[in-house]
């Protein structure tokens, strides 16, 4: 079930026969998490465009956990203080997953025990399940974590809901799917109510629903019958990674948020993000960015190149903010360009996504000659990877082969180099490995399997054992630029003789020291 493989791919097969090519990291510490976790889109674009080994938040946050600084945290403490001395609830909301792609239980928990110790009255913990980083029907266990966490306060903390991260994170304006997670939260208007967190885990899988799918349930027994959010409340948002975070972040706080209409908007007393959604939210930040400077499009901007970055919906965020080392704004000379991504339940029922429309607008890019590089993200094997449905994954890979071969014939019509590379695994796994005793389950989450690396252009070979640390420093030196002192990656490509020779004299003229 290895879709890349298997999927007719004939453009591929030639690139990669009789062109430069490596596999290259892209999970664990070669990109700043914990060895073995795999790599996301986020923590990928982040790597490629910086050019050096950054500590994912993740890892940041997690070392906090594991060294007891957490409980240390600032914001936090200010956040669940003002919460004990008012009287109000804190509501924790984020993905229930030990997937580390969006957030991780530990994290959680370590939540639930800091607001406990700090006094406060009531913690309403509303889980999103995950299913997508994780097997589709794992979250028993981490329901079964929390509530341990929730049983140890004594009847302070409690699950007051779940959702699937369908609703509650979507990253494609579908503000019908996040409607539903802000009326249960707020409104505590769900489609089913059930006693305890795992009865309704249950209720879903009987109605066919997975994890991922999981439709609003608020829990509530005699004891417990409030959930919702009110005016005075504290809401802490537990995720890390920010791109699926931002939509019901902006229904909670944006002031004039217009993707639906809200029936009742409460006052908190304080809104906290694990991290930087983004600079249009001024809320309280738990663990803010290190700053990155010298990032591939800074660069550029600084030798007055033209830059080009060109994405789907799904992952125009990663070939801008994310590229860009969480910098909102564009560079000086940076154009970006957004092909709305296919308003479908799922992307399995549309394999092809907008992959030729934003082929088109790629094409004609390069055909006009106005940039020095152009960044593209084509989206179709991780979002229809992510569906576990092997028989579309490999028709969107044969999309994307037709489409590669376009790419490739524009680049070479006007002379411009082209590498092709991928963040992280997914739609190699379509489905687990059978053993004697269990079957083989469809596989929705990414992996930790090196990523594929072709250059096609001049005569050269690609070191390797590098990673995406690596295409940074491989760009700049392609372009004749200077490698700032901030990167510590390498260039992957070594040049035929002649080759090199020009870019030498190109990188003395940019006062660049080519190493």
């Amino acid at each position: 079930y290895n879709a890349v493989h298997n999927a007719a791919k004939p453009t591929w097969e030639r690139l990669w026969g009789a062109s430069p090519h490596t596999l290259i990291h892209a999970s664990g510490a070669e990109v700043g998490l914990p060895d073995a976790q795999m790599g996301n889109s986020e923590v990928g674009h982040m790597h490629l465009g910086a050019g050096r080994i950054i500590n994912q938040d993740f890892t940041r946050i997690s070392d906090a956990v594991e060294t007891g600084s957490f409980a240390d945290n600032a914001v936090l403490g200010q956040a669940f203080e003002q919460a004990a001395t008012s009287g109000n609830a804190v509501h924790l909301l984020g993905l229930a997953s030990p997937g580390g792609v969006h957030s991780h239980d530990d994290q959680t928990v370590a939540l639930i025990e800091m607001a406990t110790a700090y006094g406060v009255s009531e913690i309403c913990v509303h889980a999103f399940l995950d299913g997508r980083d994780t097997p589709p029907k794992s979250a028993a266990g981490s329901l079964q974590k929390l509530q341990m966490a929730c049983s140890a306060t004594g009847g302070v903390a409690r699950i007051a809901s779940l959702i699937g991260r369908y609703y509650a994170m979507d990253r494609n304006k579908s503000w019908d799917r996040v409607e539903l997670a802000y009326r249960m939260l707020v409104d505590g208007e769900a489609q089913h109510v059930s006693p305890d967190a795992l009865i309704a885990l249950d209720e879903a899988y009987a109605r066919g629903e997975t994890d991922e799918f999981v439709t609003a349930t608020v829990i509530e027994n005699r004891r417990h019958t409030r959930s919702s959010i009110y005016d005075g409340d504290v809401v802490v948002f537990s995720n890390f990674r920010a791109d699926r975070a931002r939509q019901l972040t902006a229904a909670l706080v944006d002031e004039n948020f217009t993707g639906f209409s809200r029936a009742r908007c409460p006052e908190l007393g304080m809104f906290v993000s694990m991290t930087d959604y983004g600079e249009q939210f001024h809320v309280p930040i738990a663990f803010p960015p290190d700053a990155l400077t010298h990032t591939f499009g800074e660069i550029l901007a600084e030798h007055g190149l033209r830059q080009l970055r060109i994405a789907e919906t799904e992952k125009y965020a990663h070939v801008t903010y994310f590229f860009n080392g969480g910098r909102e704004a564009a560079f000086p000379g940076e154009d970006r360009t957004l092909i709305p991504s296919p308003r479908v339940a799922t992307y399995d029922l549309q394999p092809e996504m907008n992959a030729e429309a934003l082929t088109d607008a790629l094409v004609e890019a390069i055909r006009s000659r106005d940039y020095g590089a152009i960044i593209c993200n084509y989206a179709n094997a991780d979002m229809v990877g992510h569906t576990g449905n092997y028989e579309a994954t490999v028709r969107c890979i044969e999309v994307l082969d037709e489409c590669l071969a376009r790419v490739v014939e524009a680049c070479r019509d006007v002379g411009m180099e082209l590498l092709v590379t991928a963040d992280h695994g997914n739609a190699e796994t379509m489905r687990t490995i059978a053993t004697k005793t269990t079957r083989g389950d469809m596989h929705t989450a990414h992996t930790s399997n090196l990523v594929p690396l072709i250059y096609v252009g001049r005569p050269a070979r690609l070191r390797d054992d590098g990673g995406l640390v690596d295409i940074a420093p491989t760009m700049l030196h392609l372009m004749g630029l200077p490698r700032p002192t901030e990167m510590t990656g390498r260039s992957l490509v070594e040049l035929a003789a002649t080759d090199a020779d020009d870019v030498a004299i190109k990188a003395s003229q940019a006062g660049a020291d080519v190493t």
